[in-house]
């Protein structure tokens, strides 16, 4: 027995765990595969998770493990005009380069510390519901518990197991990402990590991503135009790849070597509810989307967060079960809007497109250099734009918060900042000095969006009636 089980160990499953045991709740992960596959997908952070990391001391170690990379900003339909997010009050306003399996490996280490249990070769082959919970069939074990949580994946078994729905577009491509060392390269191959239209080449019908990650090993990524998701089954080769080089960057540019290659579509899909009875969806699990922007690694660590401390505070008992219906209330849109901006770049990002898009792409180049337009496309890819629609009259209420010391928020929980002393003794704040653009005082959610906020005369009856209730120290 145990109080949540979060079946999948990819980023998403260990930040929610990491999230909930931090509450001290009672965490199993499950993982079918029997050990971590060291694959540099998934490579970039985007700032808005950079900052959410941060607030749990999670950053750091990761940013130990990361990349070389030029500092320049993300991209929007591989476009060549660097998304400039300093216009966003962030101290991290540059993507992280840090392959998938170095943040996994950062997220259990900090998990197992805090006491959740990783269960490997546990597959989820039955899951049972009842009013009070599920009993879940993974491996040789049948495990009960309050809630199960699926971060297994775009081919999540949870999801098909429980017969829900994952409606959404098929892809329009099949592409090939992998691991090789290159024996020789040409002039054309990139030497380090700058912006993205710099590390892509094409010909009519081809498209190759290189990205250095380290002496003579680069990530692959490359397709042909055409090429339908029918074939992403079909093995990838070593051939294949060297052809696709050859063509792409020149005769000298040889694989020694292919590790770790598999293939990947741009379907578009999303699970109509986040919860089903006592069981959530999360991360790609939840919904896919084409990889344009470097988005998905992001958007499943953002659900963590969200529902983390949500569920932490029903199973602690300090708020009703309703307030894990916000999950869904929050996160749905934020990912049906991420579906909605990455299909958009298909039009410019698709190799050899037609006189008319080739025009169209120059036009919307022009219009992203200029500064309004860029910060609006760098907030949307970055994250550091997005806010929920929470009840409250103050307009920072829904919005993350910069400027504040990262440290307050290490145990995860709710922070209540009297910046200018206009609060109560009784309610527990944390007084503190004012910061620049900040309101008097202010009621942080642990996932650093802002609950309610007053600049004076504060509306308490807001503050200590629901939905802050359950967030008040």
């Amino acid at each position: 027995m145990t109080e949540v089980i979060v079946a999948g160990a990819g980023p998403t499953g260990l930040s929610l765990a990491c999230e909930l045991a931090l509450a001290g709740v009672d965490v199993l992960v499950v993982e079918r595969l029997p050990y971590r596959i060291e694959q540099t997908k998934g490579g970039s952070l985007q700032p808005r998770t950079q900052e959410l990391l941060e607030l749990r001391g999670l950053l750091e170690p990761m940013r130990a493990r990361a990349i070389s990379r030029e500092p320049v900003g993300g991209h929007f339909a591989m476009l060549p005009v660097p998304l400039d997010c300093t216009a966003w009050d962030t101290a991290h306003p540059y993507p992280l380069s840090i392959p998938q399996w170095e943040v996994e490996e950062v997220l259990e280490e900090r998990a197992t510390a805090l006491g959740v249990k990783v269960l490997r070769e546990a597959p989820v082959t039955a899951v049972e519901q009842s009013d009070d919970g599920v009993i879940v069939t993974a491996g040789d074990r049948r495990i009960e518990a309050r809630y199960l949580v699926a971060c297994d994946g775009g081919h999540s078994t949870v999801r098909k197991l429980l017969g829900v729905p994952f409606p959404g577009r098929p892809g329009t491509y099949t592409a090939v990402l992998a691991d090789v060392r290159l024996s020789s390269v040409s002039d054309l191959v990139p030497k380090s990590i700058g912006h993205i239209s710099t590390l892509s080449r094409h010909t009519d019908d081809r498209w190759v991503m290189l990205v250095p990650v380290g002496g003579d090993r680069y990530r692959f990524t490359g397709g042909v135009a055409g090429e339908q998701e029918q074939a992403k089954d079909r093995p990838v080769t070593f051939e294949e790849i060297a052809e696709q080089l050859r063509i792409v960057y020149g005769e000298q540019t040889v694989p020694a070597a292919v590790d770790n290659a598999s293939r990947f579509g741009d379907a578009t899909r999303q699970v109509e509810s986040y919860r089903a009875g006592n069981v959530f969806f999360a991360g790609d699990a939840a919904h896919i989307h084409p990889p344009f922007g470097g988005q998905g690694l992001n958007l499943g660590v953002q659900d963590a967060f969200n529902l983390g401390w949500k569920m932490a505070a029903v199973l602690r008992g300090h708020a009703s079960a309703n307030l894990l219906d916000t999950y869904h209330a929050e996160r749905h849109p934020a990912g049906a809007w991420i579906l909605h901006i990455t299909q958009a770049q298909r039009v410019f990002a698709t190799p050899g497109p037609s006189a008319d898009v080739s025009e169209l792409r120059e036009v919307f180049t022009d219009l992203i250099r200029l500064p309004e337009a860029n910060r609006h496309l760098a907030g949307l890819m970055s994250g550091l734009s997005h806010s929920y629609d929470l009840p409250g009259d103050h307009p920072l209420v829904g919005h993350r918060v910069a400027g504040l010391d990262p440290s307050l928020f290490l145990a995860g929980k709710p922070v209540l900042l009297d910046l200018a002393g206009i609060l109560p003794p009784d309610l527990g704040a944390t007084r503190a000095q004012p910061v620049d653009g900040l309101p008097h005082a202010i009621l942080v959610r642990p996932d650093g969006y802002a609950a309610w906020a007053a600049d004076a005369d504060p509306d308490l009856d807001a503050l200590i009636g629901d939905p802050c209730r359950a967030l008040l120290p």
